[in-house]
């Protein structure tokens, strides 16, 4: 590898639109995101629907799946 071309790797804290904060490895030193593992759908098991003009009510109607609450 080439020597002072290469950016400086330090500690960064990534803060989430939630309020999660963690600490990672980067080459900035503060990331800011909109979503992590602690609000993601995915590992929280919250998932929902977001309904987009009725297609999940038409997809539910054409294969008869009644909806959850």
């Amino acid at each position: 590898m080439k020597t002072g071309i290469h950016p400086e790797y330090r500690r960064a804290v990534v803060t989430c639109a939630c309020g999660n904060t963690f600490e990672t490895g980067s080459v900035k030193e503060h990331l800011r995101v909109e979503i992590c593992s602690a609000c993601h759908p995915f590992f929280t098991g919250k998932q929902k629907f977001v309904d987009t003009g009725g297609r999940v009510d038409r997809f539910r109607k054409k294969y008869k799946i009644e909806a959850k609450s």
